[in-house]
């Protein structure tokens, strides 16, 4: 038997100071005009006036299924790892941090579309209201999400494809300036050469070839079971459509509606490189070496926080 979970009782607010902010006020907009219908399999099915609507209802659907998943990639993607599994995390803070730093992932927000920005203060309220609503959800770290946060994941995966750049390798640079051990490099190749076959694939069948006449779409991500959600979300301005999201984003990665389908499958194209440039200092000005010439660069400090037993230390890092 299927279920219907209205969000019209999301106006059960009492008279507090709380309720009075705008983040309350934009939530009761929302509210107003999302329905979540759970089917028998518990997917969830999101109607919503506006795409907004939509995504603030997919948002808080998916923290109702895992909110652990949701918080767990926003921690990874914004180089906060270290501060919940302590100091082993700080290599991975570190790419994160290289890849995209906070202040940019804040100016791409705010130099974004007007439509994209509506969706991205979605998403944010659709997070904080399901915590406001289950006061006993305790979050690892995050308390709180923000618009700029889904600036993050730029490729609707995990985010970039940084992980392709070795955590060992920058604990190597960073701590040593020396590479990793040639004995220790060829041990990764072996681990990477024994590794299950990955990657994903989709077969598409015209309906001319089926039996019912109707197209069939196969869709296999290659990922643990538990890596994405299954959705359904639609709004009145036309959004319509089932298949995967991952965890804390707000469009489906893979699936289809009654006029298309679409997958991806991961490739190894060069989309993600490293380097270690040669540093030249000259009156007092640091430089790298571009063939023969010497190129003026800027150096910066990052400041990375980890957990060291129950007190939560820094350690600071220059790029140079």
């Amino acid at each position: 038997m299927k279920y219907v979970v209205l969000i019209s009782y999301f106006f059960l607010f009492s008279c507090s100071a709380q309720q009075k902010n705008i983040g309350v006020e934009k939530w009761k907009t929302h509210t107003a005009n999302v329905e979540i219908i759970r089917d028998d399999f518990g997917v969830p099915h999101i109607y919503g006036k506006t795409d907004a609507d939509a995504v603030f209802g997919l948002l808080y659907a998916q923290c109702e299924d895992d909110f652990n998943r949701v918080e767990q990639n926003y921690i990874w993607a914004t180089g906060r790892l270290a501060e919940v599994d302590g100091e082993d995390a700080l290599y991975s803070d570190l790419r994160a941090k290289l890849f995209m730093t906070e202040e940019e992932a804040k100016a791409n927000y705010e130099k974004s579309p007007a439509w994209l920005k509506e969706l991205c203060d979605a998403f944010a309220n659709g997070v904080n209201y399901y915590l406001y609503t289950h006061p006993e959800v305790t979050p690892r770290l995050l308390t709180h999400f923000e618009p700029w946060m889904p600036m993050y994941f730029s490729e609707g995966s995990i985010g970039g494809d940084i992980e392709r750049i070795s955590t060992k390798k920058i604990a190597a640079f960073y701590e040593s300036d020396m590479e990793l051990p040639e004995a220790e490099i060829l041990q990764m190749k072996k681990e990477k050469e024994i590794e299950e076959p990955q990657g994903s694939n989709g077969i598409a069948i015209s309906g001319k070839l089926t039996q019912s006449g109707n197209p069939l779409l196969l869709i296999n991500p290659h990922t643990s079971f538990y890596f994405r959600g299954e959705v359904h979300v639609v709004s009145e301005e036309g959004l319509n459509a089932y298949g995967a999201v991952t965890w804390g984003q707000f469009f489906v990665y893979q699936g289809f509606n009654e006029k298309t389908g679409w997958m991806h499958t991961s490739t190894y194209t060069d989309v993600m490189d490293e380097f270690k440039e040669t540093i030249v200092k000259n009156d007092d000005h640091l430089f790298y070496q571009y063939g023969e010439e010497l190129r003026p660069i800027e150096s910066s400090e990052i400041m990375l926080k980890y957990l060291d037993g129950d007190e939560l230390k820094e350690k600071k890092i220059s790029d140079i």
